[in-house]
């Protein structure tokens, strides 16, 4: 709900039941929290929208606009509202990985994905993409807390990368560099 309020981007005061709303970050909590004296219904969230729309100055719309950008808001509403409880079941049940662990770890340039069977030489980004992170992908697939995110040869590689370059030495352990030897000039004579 406050995604959609934070994309409409506006800063302007807004009007009607939501004239103490200054700004955006007043709605937002307004949203998040449910009105001061009872929490708001779909109607009063959708009014709210349709508002901060019309405060947004990017916007340019007739008056034909409104109502159906209110009833789009509205339905769009009553959407979510109907989907939560089928969401939340479906999140309760146990993922199934498209690998098993063995398979997974079989091959030494890539790791093979459990949420979708594919190689990567890392599995960071892909988690990413996907909304994890590694602690949670391990714990949706109950694996160690020693299971890598990136395979061994690209390690030992950007490991011994990162060797030449000289990186993570201190700085006695450093090469040391040497100093350019400066010529002393001549001095002239006063005399």
């Amino acid at each position: 709900m406050v995604a959609i309020v934070r994309a409409c981007r506006t800063s302007a005061v807004v009007t009607g039941r939501f004239a103490q709303v200054a700004n955006i970050a007043e709605l937002e909590v307004m949203l998040s929290n449910g009105s001061n004296s009872t929490s708001m219904n779909n109607v009063d969230y959708a009014t709210a929208l349709t508002i901060a729309w019309l405060s947004n100055t990017s916007v340019r719309a007739s008056a034909a606009d409104v109502p159906a950008f209110l009833r789009s808001m509205f339905e769009a509403l009553e959407g979510l509202v109907g989907a939560k409880p089928v969401a939340a079941e479906a999140g309760q049940g146990a993922h199934e990985p498209a690998v098993s662990v063995r398979k997974s770890l079989a091959s030494r340039d890539h790791i093979v994905s459990m949420i979708d069977g594919k190689p990567y030489r890392t599995l960071k980004r892909h988690l990413a993409v996907n909304g994890l992170t590694p602690d949670g992908y391990r714990q949706r697939y109950g694996l160690k807390a020693d299971y890598p995110m990136t395979a061994p040869s690209y390690s030992e590689a950007r490991s011994s990368m990162a060797k030449s370059l000289g990186l993570g030495r201190k700085k006695a352990d450093a090469v040391p560099v040497a100093k350019p030897v400066r010529k002393q000039r001549k001095r002239a004579d006063p005399a």
